[in-house]
């Protein structure tokens, strides 16, 4: 067995590098760290991901779907200035929630980028849940 010590980045399919780093630094805050001929780098706090050029189609889900999506944390007050900002902007969030039960709870808004990938917005109200730390409270 690999024995991983925490996950690097995660990529982003896009189909417009410039369109997708301005949707990116411009409605979600985050750092653009560099940039090459098909792939701009980002970082959110400590944590990376990439923006990288897909020459397939990009349809990780069916119409309002969010199976397949990348999640921001976000405080609270955070959390309903962004609601806030979207609107501003003319980006839907067409699914939001509050859970209270699996590994993440908290309040969450679902939208799509330019590409109509999911990004969900997340205020935790707990620290994640494991199945240990469920059958330890049952």
């Amino acid at each position: 067995m690999i024995k991983t010590s925490g996950v690097l980045h995660f990529t982003i399919p896009v189909k417009d590098l410039d369109r997708s780093e301005k949707f990116y630094t411009e409605i979600l805050g985050l750092t653009k760290v560099r940039r090459n001929s098909h792939m701009v780098f980002m970082r959110d706090g400590s944590d990376y991901f990439v923006l990288t050029h897909s020459e397939n189609p990009i349809e990780p889900n069916k119409a309002d779907k969010h199976d397949i999506h990348s999640a921001f944390k976000v405080t609270a007050e955070a959390y309903e200035q962004a609601k806030t900002f979207l609107a501003s902007k003319g980006i839907k969030v067409f699914k939001e929630e509050d859970r209270h039960h699996g590994t993440f709870r908290g309040k969450s808004a679902y939208f799509h980028d330019p590409d109509r990938n999911v990004i969900e917005l997340m205020h935790l109200t707990e620290p994640p849940i494991s199945e240990m730390d469920e059958k330890a409270h049952s």
